[in-house]
């Protein structure tokens, strides 16, 4: 069989995500995006070699439904739902047969099987090699349902072959999956089930050195590790992160808070080249972190934490979700004032979102608090809930105030500031050429941008131009954080 796997665009067309980087695109004259959903290179992998496998993802390239596949399996979350529906239904037009997976459907079973021909309900490792069996002989069955958990050890790692790697700015990989927290707005703990699995330490180097080549020892490359939290089990984070250490890898990570009281776990990870970590710290008030079943958090000084973790050398971006049931204007202040004091250098903050599959949205939804099921406004950007105390105006103005305060150039810039006086990334290698170069083109590429009508940033430009070639300047971080600004005021 021809068997097409799909991404579907994360966002609409006019709305952006926060990963977008739609500016990052636009500065640098090509199609870019954050990364890839390893479902489908995990699809790829567990695809016998005597199917012929397309992918194509929306975020990066257009769906060439021409294609003649006889199969389309599309990976689906909530905020894309629709997207990936009229990608169903478009194939189904063509007499193509189609599959949706993902948390979505897995959630939202009875839903999704009025737009397509079959679900996979949970991971697909013990499942998908049924149903293709099934479409090559003529038999789909509308629901495959895995019945337990995969073994992560026993499966071969995801082929990333069949991706356009040049197009996206990280690898991705994950070594655990499974979280023990329970934290009322996630759905983790629903879908990957409370008990940690990892595969095994050379499992993971062999993925590591199938991505990169042989050229791993000699050329840093981006790795982000997806797992919900690297430090879970901590016996095997020790050994992953020294038997990383020989490969001169540039890597950041999801971690909780409490990596903050173990300074072997943080040197390890220093050691082997993590550079940042997300913190999901979700709030600075007590009472919204009780309310989401955050105890992990409550039990720790964010500001203590924040600076043991950066005296290691590794930035720390925290992740938070704005308008839980305590919220108010002066939470927000809070948060602003917070993210200022820390010098937090990129944030995330996203507003509140009640997922099919977490305890908030069977909470929101028995009272009554749930406006509507229109899944591409389900894309924390949105009020999609009714607030106690705030109405969705004031709270949605109010999301804005902090991003916009946060990701404004003066901001940005003081705290760049901050990171070069005290020398957090210590200096670059001045004799590389090739660095040279790259900065020489980011210079020239900034000053075609000083005429725009955008007195602020061409400000910003104006003083970032003569620390180009600085000796401490990360040329990548400028960019990212001009994006970020880029999506803060493009609402």
């Amino acid at each position: 069989m021809k068997i097409a796997l799909i991404i579907p665009r994360n966002s609409t067309r006019t709305k952006k995500s926060f990963y977008e980087y739609d500016f990052f695109s636009k500065f640098l004259f090509s199609k870019r995006y954050f990364s890839y959903l390893l479902a489908i290179p995990t699809l790829v992998s567990l695809t016998p070699k005597e199917h012929e496998v397309r992918v194509f993802d929306e975020n990066i390239e257009d769906i060439y439904y021409n294609w003649g596949a006889d199969l389309a399996g599309i990976s689906v979350r909530t905020s894309f739902a629709k997207r990936a529906y009229g990608i169903a239904r478009e194939y189904r037009s063509r007499g193509v047969k189609t599959v949706l997976g993902g948390i979505h459907p897995s959630m939202c079973t009875e839903e999704a099987l009025r737009y397509c021909d079959s679900v996979v309900v949970g991971e697909a490792e013990h499942v998908w090699h049924v149903l293709l069996d099934d479409a090559q002989n003529g038999r789909l069955k509308t629901v495959y349902k895995a019945e337990a958990l995969a073994d992560l050890t026993a499966f071969a790692p995801p082929d990333r072959t069949a991706l356009s790697r040049d197009r996206y700015f990280s690898d991705v990989l994950q070594t655990t999956k499974g979280c023990p927290f329970h934290c009322e707005f996630c759905s983790v703990h629903a879908f990957d089930g409370t008990k940690i699995r990892n595969k095994t330490i050379e499992q993971v180097i062999e993925e590591i050195k199938t991505m990169h080549g042989a050229r791993l020892k000699h050329k840093k490359k981006a790795v982000f590790f997806a797992d919900d939290n690297i430090i879970a089990n901590k016996k095997f984070a020790r050994e992953l992160f020294t038997a990383l250490k020989p490969y001169n890898l540039k890597w950041s990570c999801q971690v909780s808070i409490n990596v903050s009281k173990d300074d072997e776990i943080l040197q390890l990870m220093k050691d082997s080249g993590c550079g940042s970590m997300l913190i999901g710290l979700e709030s600075v008030s007590p009472e919204n972190l009780s309310r989401m079943d955050k105890q992990v958090n409550l039990r720790h000084d964010y500001v203590e934490a924040i600076n043991k973790i950066q005296s290691y050398g590794i930035r720390v971006d925290g992740s938070f979700i704005v308008g839980y049931d305590f919220e108010s204007q002066s939470t927000l202040d809070e948060l602003i004032a917070f993210i200022d004091e820390t010098n937090m250098l990129m944030p995330v903050i996203n507003i509140l979102t009640p997922f099919p599959g977490t305890r908030l949205f069977e909470r929101f939804t028995k009272e009554g608090r749930i406006l509507h099921t229109d899944w591409d406004e389900y894309d924390t950007k949105n009020i999609v809930f009714s607030h106690p105390a705030m109405t969705s105006e004031e709270l949605l103005e109010g999301y804005r105030r902090v991003i916009r305060h946060v990701y404004s150039f003066d901001s940005i810039y003081r705290k760049l500031r901050h990171y070069w006086d005290i020398d957090f990334w210590g200096p670059m290698n001045q004799d590389d050429p090739i660095k040279f170069k790259y900065r020489l083109l980011f210079a020239f590429r900034l000053c075609t941008m000083l005429f725009s009508p955008n007195l602020k940033r061409s400000r910003f430009i104006l003083r970032i131009l003569p620390k180009i070639f600085g000796p401490r300047v990360r040329i990548s971080t400028i960019l990212t954080l001009m994006a970020y600004n880029d999506y803060a005021y493009g609402e």
